[in-house]
């Protein structure tokens, strides 16, 4: 750059010019720090995701060897009536649980949001099953639930409540509630902490000028917390239902798929084909299927996430 171009430069802005030779290095510090994240999602992801796409298009077992049979693997699925079941059930799960775990964190994240001298114990005692991993949340929930030993049935038969220890995981609806109760209690402090986030965004003029104007406290959550909250809301509704459709260690470890196979999830039936029935192929295809219908939901869900212009 000539010693007149930044004279120039510098007159009309007001602000001398960075000189390329300074702005070059910079890029390429910005380039060589980014350079091992593209290398961790290519072997950890793309390398995978290319490797199961090319497993779907091979009758490929877990011991001896493999050959190619084209669409074989997604023509067989088509008709698999254990498939779809499991994605219906899955369907139905991320609905109920979704529900559930707004309907809890909503509310907590609301409780702790006020002034209040414990409302940081509050948030710990709240967050602290979110630590805990889901098969040892699911093991300890299978240990409470146990009718011979667990805590809950004792409970229950000491109180008087019950007359013969109840055995939950024998039906449908029991069996599902429970697994629903332990996620709500394992990850509704998660939820808790982003519309927590999303309630102390809020600026506290917004609300002071609202009670001025004499609006009650349903009509400054309803006109002005809610709409505020709405990125928060739908980030966690995001989370939720991705984490929901991708649920197996709950129904692994608690229900074992029973009762009569009625609680086996999307990923359950992959791990099922590919371990169980030693059928790598066929678990790649139940896997690209699952992909992308969990694609499609995250679109939808991501397209309402996008901020409105007016809203901006």
């Amino acid at each position: 750059m000539s010693r007149a171009n930044v004279t120039n430069s510098t007159k009309a802005n007001g602000v001398p010019p960075v000189p390329v030779a300074i702005r070059e290095p910079i890029q390429w510090l910005g380039l060589a720090l980014v350079v091992p994240s593209f290398v961790l999602i290519g072997f950890f992801f793309l390398l995978p995701l290319l490797m199961t796409v090319w497993m779907s298009f091979f009758d490929w077992p877990l011991l001896g060897k493999s050959h190619f049979i084209g669409l074989g693997n997604y023509v067989e699925l088509i008709g698999e009536t254990q498939l779809w079941h499991s994605l219906g059930f899955t369907a139905l799960y991320t609905v109920l649980v979704s529900i559930a775990l707004f309907a809890v964190s909503f509310p907590l994240a609301l409780l702790v949001d006020k002034p209040l001298r414990a409302a940081g114990i509050f948030r710990t005692v709240y967050f602290m099953p979110v630590v805990i991993g889901f098969g040892a949340a699911s093991t300890l929930w299978l240990w409470l639930l146990n009718p011979d030993s667990g805590v809950f049935a004792r409970l229950l038969l000491d109180l008087g409540l019950v007359g013969s220890a109840p055995r939950p995981l024998e039906n449908f609806w029991p069996t599902l509630g429970v697994v629903i109760l332990m996620v709500v209690w394992k990850s509704a402090g998660f939820s808790m902490v982003i519309l927590l986030t999303g309630l102390q965004s809020i600026p506290n003029e917004l609300i002071e000028a609202a009670k001025i104007d004499g609006a009650n406290a349903w009509s400054r959550f309803r006109r002005i917390t809610v709409p505020l909250m709405r990125n928060s809301i739908l980030l966690v509704l995001v989370l939720n239902v991705t984490s929901s459709m991708l649920a197996f260690d709950q129904f692994f470890i608690i229900t074992q798929g029973g009762p009569q196979n009625s609680t086996i999830s999307a990923v359950f039936s992959i791990f099922l084909a590919s371990f169980t029935s030693y059928r790598l192929g066929y678990g790649a295809a139940l896997s690209l299927v699952l992909l992308v219908v969990l694609v499609a939901i995250s679109s939808v869900q991501l397209a309402f996430l996008r901020t409105r212009p007016e809203e901006s």
